[in-house]
C-alpha cells in the first residue's frame, strides 16, 4: 500500500467517512479537505430507488443553480438566420448553421451546450452520431430545443443544467466550485436536490431518494444527511 501524501493524512484527520453530515457541515468540511492548486467542480451523487428500464422511472430533468456553475459554459445556437442575432445579443458564442454542421461533421466539438430552433432538427439530426455521444444532442424536454432561442441561451448561461439517471439509478451533477461559499454550494445543492424529488414517479414503491454525497474533483465523498435538504 502506497504511503499517504501529507495532504492525505490531512483530509482523514478531519474527515469520517462512515459519518452522515448535514448540508451545511457537508460543505463547510467540502472547503476544508480540498487541497487542489484548481478551482475544482464540486459534484453531487443521488442514488435513487428507481428502474431505468421502466419508461415510467427514467428520470430526466433541468434545474437552474441559484448561484450558477461557476465555469464558462460554451454555446451553440443552430437557428436560421432570423434568429441570429437574437442568440448572439444573449449572448451565445457560436452562432450559425450549415457551416457548424459541417464542422461538427468534421471533428469539431468544442461547446458545452447546443441549443437549436424545431425548424432546423432534420438537419441537427444528421450529426446526432456525434453529438449523443458527448451528450450534446438539443432535446426539447432539456429546453434546447425551442423558438424562444433567447432565453434558452441566458437560462444556460446563468447556471442552468440538465441531469439525468443512469442504468444504476445514480445522478452526478456538477453544481459549483470549491471557491464557492459553503452557503452558495447549500443552496445550489438544494436546488437540485429539490428538482430530483419533484420528478418522483406517482407509481414508485419504495423508497424513492436512498441517499446522496458531495465530493470535488479530488476530494473524497461526504455522506449527506437526506433530512437536512428539509430544513
Amino acid at each position: 500500500m502506497s504511503k499517504l501524501t501529507k495532504n492525505q493524512k490531512a483530509v482523514f484527520a478531519k474527515y469520517d467517512k462512515n459519518q452522515v453530515y448535514s448540508l451545511q457541515d457537508a460543505c463547510a468540511l467540502l472547503k476544508d479537505i480540498t487541497y487542489t492548486k484548481f478551482d475544482a467542480s464540486v459534484e453531487i451523487t443521488t442514488n435513487l430507488g428507481v428502474d431505468p428500464r421502466k419508461a415510467n422511472q427514467m428520470i430526466r430533468g433541468i434545474v437552474t443553480l441559484p448561484n450558477g456553475t461557476g465555469k464558462v459554459t460554451r454555446v451553440l445556437v443552430l437557428c436560421t438566420p432570423d434568429k441570429e442575432n437574437e442568440a448572439k445579443e444573449a449572448g451565445a458564442d457560436y452562432v450559425g448553421l450549415d457551416d457548424y454542421i459541417t464542422k461538427i461533421k468534421e471533428g469539431w466539438t468544442d461547446v458545452d451546450v447546443i441549443i437549436c430552433t424545431p425548424s432546423v432538427m432534420a438537419k441537427v439530426g444528421q450529426i446526432g452520431r456525434i453529438l449523443g455521444p458527448r451528450g450534446l444532442m438539443p432535446n426539447p424536454k432539456t429546453g434546447t430545443v425551442t423558438m424562444e432561442i433567447g432565453n434558452a441561451v441566458k437560462e444556460v448561461k446563468a447556471g442552468k443544467i440538465d441531469f439525468k439517471v443512469d442504468k444504476t439509478g445514480i445522478i452526478h451533477a456538477a453544481i459549483g466550485k470549491i471557491s464557492f461559499t459553503p452557503e452558495q454550494i447549500a443552496e445550489n445543492a438544494k436546488a437540485f436536490v429539490s428538482a430530483v424529488l419533484k420528478l418522483k414517479p406517482q407509481t414508485l414503491k419504495g423508497t424513492y431518494f436512498k441517499g446522496a454525497t458531495l465530493c470535488t474533483t479530488m476530494s473524497p465523498a461526504v455522506k449527506l444527511d437526506i433530512k437536512s435538504f428539509t430544513e
